[in-house]
């Protein structure tokens, strides 16, 4: 009909039609529609699906070009809006087969977190949807949004309310007009003279036939007036005039709302809102209530809208449900509204809805992973149970050794201090002494002077004692390996020479630590990677100085090797006659030191690992210093102190055994040191 009217060039006005390919004016120049098109109608349903919160829905159009266009429209506002993403598009066929209803169920459940369903149909089509949606048992999963070829019309859903429900329509703006239903509700067949279609309304309201003529005046004998006809001034008229006068006209109409058109003759678009909801429960007794607007914006009551099943509980229609805190989105190749949750575990945090990192080398992150927090720092304090055993250790141990020192000093010149070789035996217990007071130093807060005294103390203890003890092995083995051979005692076995001896063999580790001391500046630090656990809830930073394993092990390297060579020594003294009274005790000595310090390094090396590594490698290395310094005193110096103190009738020189006894072995020059033979 449009195409006559173009060649004839008379305007048309359609009141009904939404197709949006109307509104292109180089096709239908002189068409124009006091409804908004259908492209309005779309951009609606996205800012409802938007305001919603979905973002994955999908969408049902009846063939044709009424669904057709109205799908592709929404679909490219989506697009264009983005946050919308379309699961699946779906047409229905003209003449759909048996069974297709059914089939179009399950597409639509092929995707079951689209539960939102933009649903552009003819009313026939949606009805046989809401059918097929009950009789698959899947009342209140889809979420329908419908155009306005739904409305809030009654005969799509008439006795599938309960499917209904929920389901959010539109339709143009439009307005009561005073006094029309009371003109319309005194019409009859009889009286009516205007509507051409009330006898078709009739029939269709009260389920009857009319008679070909019935209701029908006969007005075909033409009434002449002898006033036909236009008047003069509007006879030269054209039709694209007319038109432009038509574009040009804005006022109110009977309903009070603006009627005009814009440059392609379309109404502006002005929708309302709907949405069908129960009524105290019952869908039966349900209505379509009003709950927003949309005019260029929509304004929707979210507080107004209703739902199946909890009323009030906004229905989820979304690819993927929200990521919890902790947790990025991965998303899915090709749909940008899907993605996976992916935690951030281990020691990332979530930077964005996107990201997750690592916290810094000294941070740790939040119990939720939405942050990063400082690592606690940690450190063997006193009041530590680690630190109780060494403690008590040490303080026993320099009490003993204060008190035999006391004794030795006190009782100097007595027959069995004398015996004892006095001048390395007072080197040998200022050893013991440090060993004991290490264990202060290890349990102190570390600072540059601790860990100074630490790298300086750690192995002078030890060397001052295993030199000490390896020089008087080893004068032991000379004198009776020369003694075998020679009357003539061996070389630098006086206490002087001995002293420089002593004194030689520990100044290589002074000279050593000086040089390390020099070379790398001690400072505490902060090791984060120490107790760097797999669960971050576990982790510290643990103060300490700047030792690694190995180089703690390198400060008691030496002294272990003096250990083991005195060890040595002792083995080839083992048969050295009675008259020298010390090789045993210092053989069963070193038998000892060496079973501790091989227990040691196990333990030391074995817990690296640890979350306790701080505790237990401190606490190992202390206790084994204190048993190794505990030994030495207990084999080498507690019996002389018992029997100088508490039975001093024996702490006399003994009568020299005869000549033939000890023709063996060479005599020593005459020293202090004479008194080892009893």
């Amino acid at each position: 009909m449009h195409d006559s009217f173009i060649i004839t060039m008379i305007p048309q006005i359609s009141y009904a039609s939404t197709a949006p390919e109307l509104s292109d004016s180089t096709r239908y120049d002189f068409f124009s529609r006091v409804v908004p098109p259908d492209s309005y109608q779309a951009q609606a349903m996205v800012d409802i699906v938007r305001a919603l919160g979905w973002n994955y829905v999908s969408t049902l159009a009846s063939e044709g070009n009424y669904g057709e266009s109205g799908v592709e429209a929404f679909v490219q506002i989506s697009r264009e809006a983005g946050g919308v993403c379309i699961a699946q598009s779906i047409k229905i066929p003209r003449e759909p087969k048996p069974g297709e209803f059914h089939k179009v169920i399950r597409r639509l459940m092929e995707t079951p977190n689209a539960r939102g369903i933009i649903i552009f149909a003819n009313e026939d089509d949606i009805r046989r949807v809401l059918e097929a949606t009950r009789q698959a048992n899947l009342t209140g999963h889809f979420l329908w949004v419908g155009s306005d070829s739904w409305g809030s019309k009654i005969s799509p859903i008439l006795n599938l309310e309960e499917v209904a429900v929920g389901a959010i329509t539109i339709l143009p703006k439009r307005a009561s007009i005073d006094g029309f239903d009371q003109y319309f509700m005194t019409r009859s067949l009889e009286n009516n003279r205007r509507n051409i279609w009330f006898a078709e309304f009739w029939e269709e309201n009260f389920n009857c036939k009319l008679t070909s003529s019935g209701g029908q005046s006969d007005d075909s004998t033409r009434k002449c007036t002898g006033h036909t006809g236009l008047c003069p001034a509007m006879e030269p008229t054209d039709g694209r005039t007319l038109l432009n006068y038509i574009r040009a006209v804005r006022f109110n109409g009977s309903a009070g709302t603006p009627v005009m058109f814009n440059e392609n003759g379309d109404a502006p678009g002005r929708y309302d809102i709907f949405q069908y909801q129960a009524t105290n429960g019952s869908a039966s007794s349900g209505g379509y209530q009003a709950v927003g607007q949309w005019a260029e914006a929509l304004r929707l009551d979210m507080e107004a809208l209703q739902w199946s099943g909890d009323p009030h509980e906004m229905p989820p229609s979304q690819c993927s449900l929200p990521c919890g805190p902790g947790e990025r989105k991965k998303m899915v190749k090709g749909v940008p509204c899907c993605w996976h949750c992916e935690a951030c575990d281990g020691y990332r945090f979530q930077v964005d809805e996107f990201t997750c990192e690592a916290c810094p080398g000294d941070m740790r992150p939040t119990p939720n992973h939405t942050g990063c927090r400082p690592t606690p720092v940690v450190r063997l304090t006193w009041s530590s149970p680690w630190a109780a055993l060494p403690l008590l250790l040490a303080v026993l141990g320099i009490m003993a050794t204060t008190t035999i020192i006391a004794t030795f000093i006190r009782h100097n010149d007595t027959p069995i201090v004398r015996a004892s070789g006095r001048e390395l035996s007072y080197v040998l217990l200022t050893g013991i002494f440090l060993i004991y007071a290490i264990t202060f130093l290890m349990v102190a807060e570390p600072c540059a002077a601790i860990c100074a005294a630490r790298r300086l103390l750690l192995g002078l203890g030890t060397t001052l004692s295993y030199s000490a003890l390896l020089t008087k092995t080893n004068r032991i083995y000379r004198i009776f390996e020369q003694g075998k051979r020679s009357v003539t005692p061996p070389p630098f076995i006086s206490p002087t020479s001995q002293l420089v001896i002593t004194f030689c063999l520990t100044s290589l580790q002074v000279v050593g630590v000086i040089a390390w001391l020099g070379a790398q500046p001690p400072h505490s630090v902060i090791d984060y990677e120490e107790q760097r656990t797999v669960d971050p809830e576990q982790a510290r930073g643990v103060l300490k100085c700047d030792m690694s394993d190995l180089s703690l092990i390198g400060c008691l390297g030496y002294s272990l090797l003096l250990m083991v060579t005195c060890t040595v020594y002792a083995i080839k003294a083992r048969g050295v006659p009675e008259t020298f009274n010390e090789a045993k005790p210092i053989g069963f000595t070193m038998y000892t030191t060496c079973i501790i310090w091989l227990a040691f390094v196990p333990i030391f090396f074995g817990t690296a690992q640890s979350a306790e590594k701080i505790y237990i490698q401190t606490t190992t290395l202390t206790v084994s210093l204190s048993l190794s310094a505990s030994v030495s005193l207990g084999m080498l110096y507690v019996p002389k102190t018992y029997v100088i103190l508490f039975h001093p009738e024996q702490n006399v020189q003994k009568r020299k055994r005869s000549l033939k006894t000890t023709s063996t072995v060479a005599a020593p020059p005459k020293s202090e040191n004479t008194e080892d033979a009893k």
